[in-house]
């Protein structure tokens, strides 16, 4: 296993590389051109540049998160074909700085989706939240609430790029009559497309869960469950098509049994994000820290199914706990600095003591 933190890079983070290099067992980065839009080229001179940064401080850039792909290709336009190549020009670019996974997603439109990104938790910090009823057939106003968030602290957020968001009712036009089937067409038709290039360049394409595991406001969700990770892995059967498997994504439902998933498709992840959620009766959920009894996820049954598989890929600590005065505007909502550092060492003291008792 090897343990990587994620940066948004210099200028877009206030977590410096000098802090992240102070957390013990940190050997990457998980980086990506957060300026680029989707369908863009990421050009030789871009990467180029994180990679001096990132050698300053001994960071390996082997982990990209991520490289959007553009709505023509989920949507299955005839001008696909241009931004899959756009997509196969920037993997062999890749490759030349030594990247060997990209993690992205498929979801429609939105990436991940809160209501409230500094929850109170109880114990005087705050987390990102889930509210079941405010996500039901109004788009606008969940989406002016980020949006107001983003433009009033200068943020911006992977999937939330305020160009895109300017179009919400062009987008959700454009994804009329997109069904979960013609998703899933499209879907291997980008995958199938690229595979040769990723053989090529040794890059594995690692697909994140949706986020939240469920549809909503009418759009398709496709990597909900065991069984479509099962069908998706056998609709593209490569050993370049893997998963970033987001146990707080997957455990966002209570039904899915994380560890379990893990154990069935350990061979195939390529990339792993370790995220502990609170459930609520209603159907709200909220991040959580990472000790397994501070959540419902299964932490130490997940990472007990890695190490149990001889998991050798990357893995990260995901959304964390604000804590210790970070909050707006100081602090990327679930990607403060102390949180996803306390949840690396419980993470690491739980894999030595695994390594441990596999000696006696």
């Amino acid at each position: 296993m090897q343990m990587t933190f994620r940066w948004y890079g210099e200028g877009n983070d206030n977590i410096s590389l000098a802090d992240i290099k102070q957390i013990p067992g940190v050997s990457g980065i998980v980086w990506a051109l957060h300026h680029k839009m989707p369908g863009e080229v990421w050009e030789l001179d871009e990467i180029a540049a994180v990679k001096r940064q990132l050698d300053a401080y001994g960071f390996h850039m082997d982990v990209v998160e991520s490289v959007n792909v553009h709505d023509d290709i989920k949507i299955g336009l005839p001008t696909r074909d241009l931004y899959i190549e756009n997509y196969k020009t920037t993997i062999r670019n890749l490759s030349q700085f030594g990247v060997r996974v990209i993690c992205y997603n498929f979801m429609p439109i939105f990436d991940w989706t809160r209501c409230n990104l500094f929850h109170p938790v109880g114990d005087g910090s705050t987390a990102l939240f889930y509210e079941k009823h405010m996500i039901q057939d109004d788009y606008n106003a969940m989406a002016k609430y980020i949006l107001d968030f983003t433009e009033k602290y200068g943020m911006s957020f992977p999937g939330w790029e305020p160009e895109r968001m300017a179009k919400l009712d062009e987008l959700f036009k454009a994804y009329e009559g997109i069904t979960h089937e013609k998703l899933w067409e499209n879907l291997k038709y980008f995958l199938e497309a690229l595979m040769p290039t990723c053989r090529e360049c040794d890059i594995k394409m690692a697909i994140h869960m949706d986020d939240p595991p469920w549809d909503i406001f009418g759009l398709p969700r496709l990597l909900v469950d065991e069984e479509s990770i099962a069908r998706f892995l056998s609709m593209v059967d490569d050993e370049y098509n893997c998963l970033t498997l987001c146990s707080g994504s997957l455990n966002a439902n209570p039904e899915n049994n994380v560890a379990k998933i893990v154990r069935r498709f350990c061979d195939r992840i390529a990339f792993a994000h370790i995220r502990n959620v609170k459930h609520f009766e209603n159907g709200d959920f909220s991040e959580a820290s990472h000790r397994d009894c501070d959540g419902d996820t299964g932490i130490l049954d997940i990472l007990k199914a890695y190490h149990d598989g001889g998991y050798k890929g990357y893995i990260r600590p995901d959304h964390g706990r604000h804590l210790w005065n970070e909050g707006p505007g100081n602090v990327r909502p679930g990607y403060g600095l102390y949180d996803r550092a306390l949840g690396i060492m419980y993470m690491l003291g739980v894999w030595d003591m695994l390594d441990k008792l596999d000696t006696q």
